[in-house]
């Protein structure tokens, strides 16, 4: 049985559409990521695969639906997961953000990392909101 996570909301500083274009694109990823926290990622527009300690983990998008989200979905990690990013009007020009995370995940995985996917959202969702406000 898959288990849900959803992350808090966050209000980014941009409009819907241009949040959601810039999420589109695989390619972009490496370029959201902080330069401390750079792996090894290649990409094209639908498929993205991180190398970390020689570990690979492989994505591909799965649906997108303009301007409100886009489903990824894993391409053959130790375990399932599928990442769905919502792109709802914040008004005024910006963008409520938030992510759910389905993952099966056996005993084992669920003990060491099933607490901590939540807080990882969680940091996603406000780092994109801090960035928004610095441009």
């Amino acid at each position: 049985m898959a288990e849900h996570y959803t992350s808090k909301h966050g209000i980014v500083a941009r409009p819907q559409a241009e949040l959601f274009m810039a999420f589109t694109d695989l390619r972009n990823f490496k370029q959201m990521v902080p330069p401390d926290k750079q792996v090894a990622i290649e990409a094209d527009f639908d498929t993205l695969t991180a190398t970390a300690q020689g570990m690979s983990i492989s994505v591909k998008v799965t649906e997108r639906h303009p301007y409100d989200l886009i489903m990824i979905e894993d391409l053959g990690a130790p375990f399932h997961f599928s990442v769905t990013l919502h792109f709802d009007d914040g008004g005024a020009g910006r963008t409520d953000f938030w992510i759910e995370a389905d993952a099966e995940l056996n005993g084992i995985m669920k003990l060491m990392v099933g607490g901590k996917v939540r807080e990882a959202l969680d940091k996603v969702v406000d780092g994109l909101v801090d960035a928004s406000a610095r441009f």
